[in-house]
């Protein structure tokens, strides 16, 4: 796998997000969207929802289109390839673009998690990859977690992949349990041998009713950070310090959640000091997993992949 001389990836990529469990707060099917807004795409899959859905929990969607014109949305999943240059686009809605090494490369995958047949699903979508010639897979996530939303956001970022690790300086996951549908794409793809990374937003799970664009931002920077690439972020910086003032509101006014965001500060800013050695901080998220291992809610509170 080629990377840039920073150490960070620099293949021809595709960018991998799903709403639902994986999801908390919009974070990852946001930082995905963000990206693919400033991409030219075409669609390249789109899986058939009749086999993997179940649509009395992942229901239709109906609205007005551009005409006037009520129409359905079905739940599925679809693999977006670059546009030929060939192909006209309207520059109107995208006045700025993803770049840097491997921005025209960029391929996406975003959908809704599948009810069922996950190994047909994720045979599909991996083959999909191999026929675009995507040389690595990033998965991006999001799970709700004993988070401040006054400190950075922290991105957990791991692989199974051992040349991804060495060229990031990363880890292996280290969690067992329960998982989504990334980390099911994310063994299939290591099986065929697409090399694969996973990125993790922490989303404070106090807020967990509402998007949010601070999770997103993390996960956008990160990318940014991992890939070289360069990614527009719009209003997406005034968004995030929206979210923290809004929430900054709704603390003011319940000093139950006040006093509890105040020891979340204070155990953060334990972690994140200086003088935090680095087997402390390995034991503070150790610590994490564990109290979060055996968590059966509807949002991941661990990473999954």
């Amino acid at each position: 796998m080629p990377a840039n001389p920073n150490g960070t990836i620099g293949s021809r990529l595709l960018l991998v997000a799903f709403e639902g469990w994986n999801d908390a707060g919009e974070a990852a099917t946001g930082a995905v969207k963000a990206v693919s807004d400033r991409l030219d795409l075409i669609e390249h899959t789109t899986v058939d929802p009749e086999l993997y859905f179940d649509y009395q929990f992942s229901r239709p969607t109906i609205a007005f289109d551009e005409r006037g014109r009520r129409s359905l949305t079905w739940p599925g999943a679809t693999v977006w390839a670059p546009a030929p240059i060939s192909v006209p686009v309207d520059d109107s809605e995208k006045p700025e673009r993803v770049s840097g090494v491997g921005a025209d490369g960029l391929h996406i995958l975003i959908g809704t998690e599948p009810a069922r047949s996950w190994k047909a699903f994720a045979a599909e979508l991996i083959d999909s990859a191999l026929s675009a010639g995507v040389d690595a897979i990033v998965f991006l996530g999001a799970m709700l977690a004993d988070a401040p939303h006054t400190r950075p956001l922290s991105v957990y970022v791991t692989s199974d992949n051992d040349e991804m690790r060495s060229a990031l300086d990363i880890d292996r996951p280290s969690y067992e349990g329960p998982v989504g549908i990334l980390s099911v794409l994310a063994d299939a793809a290591e099986t065929a041998g697409i090399p694969t990374l996973s990125l993790w937003a922490s989303v404070p799970h106090y807020v967990h009713n509402a998007p949010s664009p601070k999770a997103v931002l993390s996960l956008v920077r990160k990318l940014e950070e991992l890939t070289g690439l360069s990614i527009p972020v719009g209003e997406l910086e005034a968004d995030a310090a929206a979210w923290e003032a809004g929430v900054d509101a709704l603390a003011a006014e319940d000093e139950d959640m006040a006093s509890y965001i105040e020891g979340l500060e204070q155990a953060r800013d334990t972690v994140d000091a200086p003088e935090a050695s680095g087997e402390a901080i390995a034991e503070e998220f150790e610590r994490y997993l564990r109290k979060r291992g055996d968590d059966k809610g509807d949002e991941p509170r661990h990473p999954r992949s």
